[in-house]
């Protein structure tokens, strides 16, 4: 059995992010294979509690982490075990995420640890570099998350820069590579025993320097622009749902692909229903003869009105269904249904006729001297149930 991620950095499982963090970076530095050649057992202990702090570092994660525990990330899982390190992050880019520093696997310790000799190559500093993914938010109905809607989209991004296409040179000659970082992007700088890195001052980390910058996007090759996408919102979707648009993230550097668009949805609220799932919930108001004698009603659904029987003798507060009345799941399959909760109508005002049948009726029924049953001790229903 995979041992506990909490227990694995030492916390609590109501443990803080930065108290997290620092537990991680302790280990860390601990167990880091530059400190630790040729020990297995100190690599091994490295990558696990690089993969606990990448799963508790991340509330969505850790959420689903403290529901599920390990199964969470299982093939088919949150996670999706896919081999080599589960399924998560590289344990070196974590470790460079945490301490900082340029490059990529191991080029931060090379640095940090003040050595080579753990072996790892510096990185090409000008080969292509993707670009970074963009989150956004949007906001639907219920009518819309129940029917499908097609949106368009609009929001800033970087692109390549149409002067120079990207190259960052305003005659379009190559990038060279830094002079004071020699392509790494990062220098090293020394605090008594302690060295450490810190991304180039005169190439800001990018490990190459334009000689005759565009003057539109400053030697970036990228510029800040407004782009536009149209989306198919699916029929079913729900609130935290995401849909990827790929390639409509940042432009990347030196020619690397551009990162992907993710749009996150939030089914607004409705003041007819209330959702669970594919399920839904309204109320329904009847005169207290109708629930005495039976009858039916007429209700709206999302798309019209439908027919609801009421059954004689129905109670205030009954939950009647209405089948495959709900959403349509996202997924395929069966709507879900429409509750419908009944509410009782009685008259404010009654003409002497009216109230002297009415009580003709109560003295019939053996209700005239009858307070009422007793309070109920039964299990109550969910609040928004009950009262929605």
């Amino acid at each position: 059995m995979a041992e506990d991620f909490y227990k694995v950095l030492g916390v609590e499982k109501n443990a803080t992010q930065q108290e997290i963090k620092k537990a991680y970076r302790k280990l860390a530095l601990k167990y880091h294979p530059d400190r630790n050649q040729g020990d297995k057992s100190a690599e091994e202990k490295f990558k696990r509690v690089s993969e606990a702090y990448e799963v508790l570092s991340n509330d969505e994660k850790r959420a689903k982490y403290d529901q599920f525990g390990h199964a969470a990330f299982e093939q088919g899982g949150f996670g999706g075990a896919q081999g080599g390190f589960g399924g998560f992050q590289d344990p070196f880019d974590i470790f460079r995420e945490v301490f900082g520093g340029g490059g990529g696997g191991g080029a931060a310790f090379y640095d940090f640890f003040g050595g080579g000799q753990g072996g790892y190559s510096q990185p090409d500093a000008n080969a292509p570099e993707d670009g970074s993914d963009i989150r956004i938010e949007i906001e639907v109905s219920l009518e819309e998350a129940a029917t499908g809607a097609k949106k368009t989209i609009r929001y800033n991004r970087m692109e390549n820069c149409p002067d120079c296409g990207g190259t960052g040179s305003k005659d379009g000659s190559a990038r060279k590579t830094c002079p004071t970082c020699h392509g790494t992007g990062h220098v090293t700088m020394s605090k008594g025993p302690i060295r450490f890195s810190q991304p180039c001052p005169k190439c800001g980390g990018a490990g190459s320097v334009v000689e005759n910058p565009c003057p539109k996007c400053g030697g970036t090759g990228r510029v800040k622009s407004r782009a536009e996408v149209k989306l198919d919102i699916p029929k079913g979707v729900y609130t935290g749902a995401r849909l990827r648009k790929v390639g409509a993230g940042n432009a990347g550097y030196n020619g690397g692909q551009p990162g992907d668009l993710y749009v996150v949805i939030h089914v607004g609220a409705n003041p007819r229903f209330e959702r669970e799932g594919d399920d839904l919930y309204t109320n329904v108001r009847i005169k207290f003869t109708m629930a005495a004698l039976g009858g039916t009603v007429e209700v709206d659904t999302l798309t019209g009105k439908a027919s609801l029987k009421i059954p004689a003798g129905t109670q205030p507060g009954a939950l009647l269904r209405l089948r495959e009345q709900g959403m349509p799941s996202l997924r395929g399959g069966r709507n879900g249904d429409l509750y419908v909760r009944v509410n009782l109508e009685v008259p404010t005002k009654m003409t002497d006729d009216q109230r002297k049948k009415l009580e003709e009726f109560a003295i019939a029924c053996g209700d005239a001297n009858n307070p009422g049953a007793p309070q109920s001790s039964g299990k109550s229903e969910p609040f928004y149930k009950k009262f929605f």
